[in-house]
């Protein structure tokens, strides 16, 4: 239970046995969780009148089953009406876009393997409108969106009158959907279709959702069409985006199209060193091969490894030695073999999140076509991705192992089938490496 929306439901539960229907329906209705940080829990109301209500009457409530929740803490509920999430939602996307000093084209480690993509979006951050749209592409955790933040930093240093939008495929998606639903339609697509520069990270996700992808390509043509610059990133490229729609992939392959491929040997190296300098620390080059042949190729994983070995130091204030990364950094090991292993949790969250399912709905005794669906893709994924046997998996969802293997073998009979599975499984396993290795 860490999201926002899972505590959140859990609140509501607990006030259902205090109030009537009558007072859930007339005040909490249309509340909804936004952030859950720290002791400190968000959520909205479209109706100030509401909002004023809900602070007068029910807020000491709301924080007593917080702690009743968490057995412990001191917490604090913030109520926002539509101006106080507006003004949250901006907030949170200049700390987002501009917060993040270290994206920038000075910090990205440019090798044999990434080249290319830095050399083409630093010349889009130039202003050289000759690579429209820009397509960046390669596995999670490789500088995709590095390179967005920096184009998106040096674009505003150097132009600062220009309006640069970036988004996530994932919350132009929701945005969309949040729009529709408060007829906001027009906002919406003045906050897009307004931009002089519009960067958008994992595109792929947008793939299969008809409106989306609706407003997308519209977006994209009022915006090329007026020779504003637009750049993408995603897990693949177009030509194996089979959700996508034609349309959409004959444009992207238009433009430029650029790949990140995981970094030899030498780029790991530098990017190790590259990060721990960032941190003020030199580190012994037995430690740093260690985490290099060891740690895989994926770039956020290899960065974190640094982060956590110098955070032992300063607390611990000890050296270190190849032997503590390696107690240090077993957890993040496969075998010896350097792979992240996701926990059921987290796979189990972003299938239900695909299918607009709850995590717990997957453990139920649902028959809901989607559900069922769900449930046997996350008991496939969890198979696949981790070290957990049958009967392990089997005791998650209170099924036994028998079910659990007739499961797996139903999808992966039809991964090898249907390209349409093998393309939502990739999707799942893309936002499970995204949440796990962040």
């Amino acid at each position: 239970m860490n999201s926002a929306i899972d505590i959140w439901d859990k609140i509501l539960g607990l006030l259902r046995k205090d109030l009537t229907q009558v007072a859930i329906s007339t005040w909490f209705e249309d509340c909804k969780a936004v952030e859950f940080s720290g002791n400190r829990l968000f959520i909205h109301t479209p109706s100030a009148y509401n909002k004023k209500v809900i602070e007068e009457r029910f807020l000491g409530t709301i924080k007593s089953n917080l702690g009743e929740l968490f057995s412990s803490g001191d917490f604090d509920v913030i109520v926002l009406d539509d101006e106080g999430l507006k003004t949250m939602t901006e907030a949170a996307d200049v700390k987002d876009s501009l917060g993040i000093d270290e994206y920038t084209f000075e910090h990205f480690v440019v090798g044999s393997t990434n080249k290319f993509a830095h050399a083409a979006a630093l010349s889009v951050s130039d202003g050289n409108k000759s690579y429209n749209p820009l397509f960046i592409y390669g596995e999670p955790g490789l500088g995709k969106t590095h390179l967005l933040y920096a184009i998106q930093q040096a674009v505003e240093k150097k132009f600062p009158h220009y309006n640069v939008v970036y988004v996530k495929g994932e919350n132009f998606t929701n945005e969309l959907i949040a729009a529709i639903q408060r007829g906001k339609n027009i906002e919406f697509r003045d906050k897009y279709r307004g931009a002089d520069f519009f960067l958008i990270d994992d595109i792929q996700f947008i793939a299969g959702k008809d409106s989306s992808e609706e407003e997308y390509f519209n977006t994209f043509n009022a915006l090329f069409e007026l020779n504003k610059q637009l750049v993408l990133t995603s897990d693949r490229p177009p030509k194996d985006m089979y959700l996508m729609s034609d349309r959409l992939r004959s444009r992207f392959e238009a433009g430029l199209m650029v790949d990140i491929k995981p970094p030899d040997d030498a780029l790991r190296i530098a990017i190790i060193k590259n990060k721990a300098e960032q941190l003020g620390v030199i580190l012994p080059e037995d430690v740093i091969n260690y985490i290099a042949e060891n740690l895989g190729s994926n770039v956020r994983q290899l960065e974190g490894a640094v982060k956590m070995i110098i955070a032992y130091r300063d607390i611990m204030d000890d050296d270190i030695t190849v032997d503590t990364a390696k107690t240090l950094l077993k957890e993040r090991f496969v075998g010896g073999g350097g792979d992240f292993i996701p926990s059921a949790d987290a796979i189990i969250e972003e299938t239900a999140k695909y299918y607009n399912q709850k995590p717990e709905d997957l453990k139920s005794i649902s028959r809901h076509a989607d559900t069922v669906l769900a449930r046997h893709i996350s008991m496939y994924l969890i198979r696949k991705l981790t070290n957990l046997s049958l009967k392990d998996i089997g005791s998650i969802f209170g099924r036994d192992h028998t079910t659990v293997l007739i499961s797996v073998r139903k999808i992966d009979d039809r991964v090898r089938e249907d390209n349409n599975m093998a393309n939502i499984i990739r999707d799942i396993t893309s936002s499970i490496n995204n949440k796990t290795i962040k």
